[in-house]
C-alpha cells in the first residue's frame, strides 16, 4: 500500500534487526524497566502460531517507523466448540512518530487482510486507551474471558465481521509464543546485542499495572 507519506509492506528478513530495534525503542521503560518486546518479535517469527501474511511494516523515506504482527489463537465455548481467531501484537511505532495515525494505518490495513483470510475476531491484551478508537471493546461486551471466568480490563476484542458473537461464553486461549519472554536471562542476553540503554521507572508502568491487573465484575 502506497500513501503520499508512507508505504505499508510485508516485513522481509532484511528488516529483522531494524524492526527489533524499533520495538525496543517503542517499548523501552513503557510497561516495565527496559522491555522484552524486541526479543518477543525475534522468537515469534519461528513459532508455529506466527502468521507471516499478517507481518507488516510502515516505511517513510526508506525508514521503518512502524510494525505490527499477529499470531494464531482460539476461543472455546462451554460445549467445547472452537473458534480460530488472531491475537494482535506487538504494534510498534517509533516514539517520535506516535500519535500521528501510523499505528491506525497499520491496524486498519491488516484488519482487512485478516478478514479476507477468514478471521472474524482479533484479540489484544493492552491499554484500552490506545485501542478503543480502533474498534476494540471490552471482552465483557462479547462474553470472552480467561478460564475461571476472569474478565480482565486489558483483554480487548475487535470484531472484524458484525455479529461474530451470539452471547455465549467463550474462553480465550492465547498462543504460548511469549513464554520464553519470562526468561529474564535470555531477554538480557538478547538485549546485549543492542546499544546500551538505561532502565528506569516512568508513570506509564503504573498505568499498565493497573490496567493489566484490573478485572470487570459481572453486570
Amino acid at each position: 500500500m502506497k500513501n503520499k507519506d508512507y508505504i505499508i509492506r510485508r516485513e522481509n528478513p532484511n528488516d529483522y534487526r531494524e524492526v527489533e530495534n524499533l520495538a525496543r525503542e517503542a517499548f523501552w521503560n513503557l510497561s516495565m524497566p527496559g522491555c522484552f518486546e524486541h526479543y518477543f518479535i525475534h522468537i515469534m517469527r519461528n513459532h508455529a502460531d506466527f502468521i507471516p501474511d499478517l507481518d507488516y511494516v510502515l516505511e517513510i523515506d526508506g525508514k521503518i517507523i512502524g510494525s505490527v504482527m499477529y499470531c494464531k489463537s482460539k476461543l472455546r465455548d462451554e460445549n467445547g466448540n472452537e473458534k480460530k481467531i488472531v491475537t494482535m501484537g506487538p504494534l510498534c511505532v517509533l516514539p517520535e512518530y506516535q500519535r500521528k495515525g501510523y499505528g491506525k494505518a497499520l491496524l486498519e490495513y491488516t484488519f482487512k487482510i485478516a478478514s479476507d483470510m477468514g478471521y472474524d475476531t482479533v484479540i489484544n491484551f493492552g491499554n484500552p486507551d490506545n485501542y478503543v478508537a480502533r474498534g476494540y471493546k471490552s471482552c465483557r461486551k462479547y462474553n470472552v474471558c480467561f478460564e475461571g471466568d476472569l474478565f480482565p480490563a486489558a483483554l480487548l476484542v475487535k470484531e472484524l465481521k458484525e455479529n461474530s458473537f451470539d452471547g455465549r461464553k467463550w474462553y480465550y486461549y492465547p498462543s504460548d509464543v511469549d513464554t520464553p519472554c519470562d526468561n529474564e536471562e535470555a531477554v538480557a542476553k538478547f538485549d546485549s546485542q543492542f546499544p546500551p540503554k538505561i532502565k528506569g521507572w516512568q508513570p506509564s508502568q503504573e498505568e499498565f499495572y493497573i490496567h493489566s491487573h484490573s478485572v470487570i465484575n459481572s453486570e
